[in-house]
């Protein structure tokens, strides 16, 4: 994760945003219902996909079309591939990406 958070600055996002990810309930009121979704659809993937449930589905489908759903899973997990491939093989991000 610390590449993808040395990525993300590097990219621009403002540390206030970084924090605010990562303490998400104390920061809601930053996020859109459909960003709210998108999180928490994140989360769940990462920690336990079989935990997708019935009402997180529906509110989903509330916020995003069918094509739009895919695309966030394919990039959750995508980026959950890329963490585990990188600690299991102890790959480090670049000093140049790293916050000093």
């Amino acid at each position: 994760m610390a590449a993808h958070t040395a990525l993300a600055r590097q990219l621009g996002v403002s540390e206030a945003l970084l924090d605010a990810l990562y303490r998400i309930d104390e920061h809601r009121h930053l996020f859109r219902e459909r960003e709210l979704v998108a999180l928490r659809f994140a989360e769940i993937m990462t920690t336990g996909a079989r935990e997708v449930d019935e009402t997180l589905w529906d509110e989903l489908q509330a916020h995003f079309d069918d094509g739009e759903i895919v695309e966030l899973a394919t990039v959750i997990g995508l980026f959950n591939f890329f963490n585990r491939f990188a600690d299991a093989l102890q790959i480090l991000p670049p000093d140049s990406v790293v916050k000093e």
